[in-house]
């Protein structure tokens, strides 16, 4: 749910950049960038870094990296940024449901003479 939040707030960031308004762009894509930040450095604190072994320290160095671009792009309002890091959440979004979605696929029990013939 965190992922579909922050990747719901930059698209609405992106949207900011066809307003005419240039108040109204900075306000839209200041606030709605900030919002996935807050997002990434939740993610970033829910990381347990004693269990998590190399898996959470990588995720912890993206998610410094990720907050770095947002950053950027927010002061220099530029989507670049925001484009890309649109993208690499949405990747791992879509791969964490993936391992949802095959954690709770029942598996079929094999047959035990399948089985044998298999082994």
């Amino acid at each position: 749910m965190l992922y579909e939040g922050a990747i719901s707030f930059l698209e609405r960031a992106l949207q900011g950049f066809t307003l005419e308004d240039p108040a109204e762009l900075n306000q839209t894509v200041g606030n709605n960038v900030l919002r996935a930040q807050a997002i990434l450095d939740e993610l970033d604190r829910s990381l347990d870094l004693s269990s998590g072994g190399d898996f959470a320290v990588r995720m912890r160095g993206l998610y410094h990296y990720l907050d770095r671009r947002l950053m950027e792009s927010n002061l220099r309002k530029e989507s670049d940024g925001i484009r890309e890091v649109l993208a690499r959440l949405s990747v791992i979004r879509d791969a964490w449901k993936e391992m949802l979605q095959q954690q709770n696929t029942p598996r079929v029990p094999v047959p035990a003479a399948l089985a044998q013939a298999a082994g």
